[in-house]
């Protein structure tokens, strides 16, 4: 063989090893084939092992525009990539000798003066019914009160405000079912786009939700204007908004004026944000890169979160925060909370398991709230409401990138 086509042979080698996968191996795919599964069908419940496992799950169920809505990001879904892979960048220094005996009764956690029963939470995702058409969102409200844990509510969802609202559980296990709901500019008919020409459409949105009994607007900051989807294009999925916005702190304060509600500005990415954010009197912030959807190469929470902790400590203390993109596994969770986060949400988990139904979104709550308590605990935390700085330690390139 010659020497230039051995090298590229063994090029092809190494990168075939390094190939990318969307989800690392649990076992699942070996266990199915080894029973009487069908390839393409959706497996059963029971076979649900880890949040990974409903991705999986929901490829065989949905049909590729349906996959392809909830998995698509922006360009070439680096960020989506990263979200998931930056955790392993991030190592636990684990205490022993600790007392972790009452560790689950530290779990419950009260935030914007509310109490539930874990520090997770369902985020704002459009299209519930692409994964259950009859019920949709509404197994959200369900497993949400059930489990009592946050559901935040997508502006795009299938439902309306006023049937998610209708949905609500009166009697949980903190009294009535604590909701938020999502606030972009603006929902033009049925076609799902962002502007800053109709604002009497976001007026009348927060009017319906408050209405509806919201307790805060989560408050999309992150899209401005049309994003680069690929997947997505491959089958004319349209955008959450289709033209460019005058998306500015202004607007944060027009908003703040036309509702009593806190408003929680979602998709801060910079510690200078998360400064103006305060600034603004912002009672939460809410770390997000939109799943990898918006814009290519933009950080992930943990990337964040650690950028404010390094420059801007105090922000932690100032006001309370939320992240997600990435999150699925209960040590993810433990490392934002080690940073200073104090709520974690998650998206396209909870999108495929509601292929399963109500069930699916309990049974995906149940696995994370599990494995917290479990990771957590095997670390030596003893309490995940004071989960210590120094139980992750951060690689070097994250101060030389970060460092201002």
């Amino acid at each position: 063989m010659r020497p230039f086509a051995y090298a590229c042979s063994l090029a092809a080698v190494a990168f075939a090893a390094e190939q990318w996968i969307n989800e690392v191996d649990t076992g699942l795919t070996d266990y199915l084939f080894s029973t009487n599964y069908t390839e393409g069908h959706l497996p059963l419940l029971k076979d649900m092992r880890a949040v990974m496992d409903f991705d999986y799950a929901a490829r065989q169920f949905l049909d590729n525009q349906k996959y392809s809505f909830y998995r698509t990001a922006a360009g070439g879904e680096w960020s989506y990539r990263n979200n998931l892979d930056v955790w392993k960048k991030v190592m636990l220094r684990p205490r022993h000798l600790h007392d972790v005996s009452k560790l689950n009764e530290t779990l419950p956690v009260t935030f914007m003066g509310y109490n539930f029963s874990a520090p997770i939470f369902i985020a704002p995702a459009a299209r519930g019914g692409y994964a259950n058409p009859e019920r949709a969102e509404l197994n959200f409200v369900d497993a949400a009160a059930k489990e009592n844990i946050l559901y935040t509510a997508a502006l795009y969802a299938s439902k309306t405000i006023e049937e998610l609202a209708a949905q609500k559980h009166n009697e949980t296990m903190n009294g009535p079912q604590v909701m938020f709901q999502q606030a972009c500019l603006s929902l033009l008919n049925h076609v799902q786009i962002y502007t800053n020409v109709n604002l009497s459409v976001t007026w009348d949105a927060m009017k319906r939700a408050e209405a509806a009994g919201a307790k805060a607007f989560v408050w999309t900051i992150d899209a401005p204007g049309d994003s680069t989807r690929h997947r997505a294009a491959r089958y004319d999925t349209t955008n959450a908004n289709a033209v460019t916005s005058a998306l500015t702190w202004d607007l944060y304060d027009e908003i703040k004026s036309r509702t009593s509600l806190p408003v929680i500005p979602k998709g801060i990415v910079t510690v200078e944000d998360a400064l103006l954010a305060v600034e603004k009197g912002a009672p939460a912030i809410y770390l997000s890169n939109h799943g990898g959807r918006q814009v290519e190469y933009s950080p992930s929470p943990l990337e964040v979160a650690y950028e404010i902790y390094r420059n801007a400590p105090q922000v932690f203390q100032q006001v309370e925060v939320m992240a997600d993109s990435g999150v699925r596994y209960g040590t993810d969770v433990v490392k934002l909370l080690a940073l200073g986060v104090k709520m974690v949400g998650l998206g396209r988990p909870f999108m495929y398991a509601n292929c399963y139904g109500t069930e699916g979104v309990e049974k995906l709550i149940q696995i994370l709230k599990t494995e917290i308590v479990h990771d957590a605990a095997q670390a030596g935390v003893t309490d995940l409401k004071k989960v210590p700085r120094n139980l992750v330690r951060l690689p070097t390139q994250f101060d030389t990138v970060l460092k201002y």
